[in-house]
């Protein structure tokens, strides 16, 4: 097994798959290619310490996995020092890995902790940019209607601040990542039927808030 102390590959680097001398690397590279497995193998192969497989799955998760950190955290910074760390975090936890569940909710999991824990301890602002800007106005739209639109993102923006931390996270995994509740709930740890109730008063909140805007 090979050394899992040092670092895994950056999520934001382009990094080349390595390819190690082979007999026939041809035909090889056409039956075994790293990118052409699913995640559970590469996971497999990963935690038996194969850089190159993990090398893939860190490419093929981590951009979902930085938006995720962005929406919680509301910073592009802090949300790319979280995905690093949570990668790290997997990259010496991979022999811990049960194959039962994905690899990405795995890593969701992580993640999300990751940002939880920051949010607990050093709250900051949720920035306008965390939230998904509203449709294009068309040549028809009138500005007054463009303004009402951004100052309703606004409002979303601080609204969602006011939430507790595990609320936001439910109410993003769930309506900006589209997870189930089951995956949710393995996700932060807790029951369907504690997501259930966190995402009822995250929307009860949210609605709320939003009301002057209906």
């Amino acid at each position: 097994m090979r050394n899992r102390t040092r670092p895994p590959p950056s999520y934001g680097a382009d990094l080349p798959l390595r390819s190690a001398p082979q007999p026939d690397a041809d035909v090889a590279a056409v039956q075994d290619s790293p990118s052409e497995l699913d995640d559970s193998v590469l996971a497999v192969r990963a935690s038996e310490g194969d850089e190159e497989a993990f090398a893939v799955l860190v490419r093929r998760h981590g951009s979902r996995l930085l938006a995720l950190a962005q929406h919680l955290l509301g910073n592009r910074a802090d949300a790319e020092d979280a995905v690093q760390d949570s990668f790290l975090s997997a990259w010496r936890r991979l022999p811990e890995f049960r194959h039962g569940a994905s690899f990405g909710t795995w890593m969701y999991r992580i993640v999300t902790n990751r940002c939880l824990n920051t949010l607990r301890h050093r709250p900051r602002p949720l920035p306008l940019d965390v939230i998904p800007e509203p449709a294009a106005a068309d040549a028809e739209s009138s500005p007054p209607r463009v303004a009402e639109s951004d100052a309703a993102t606004a409002a979303l923006a601080r609204a969602l601040l006011e939430l507790r931390p595990e609320l936001r996270a439910c109410w993003v995994l769930r309506e900006l990542h589209g997870l189930h509740y089951e995956e949710i709930a393995h996700v932060m740890g807790s029951s369907e039927q504690t997501v259930r109730g966190r995402l009822f008063r995250a929307r009860r909140a949210l609605t709320e808030a939003m009301r002057p805007w209906r």
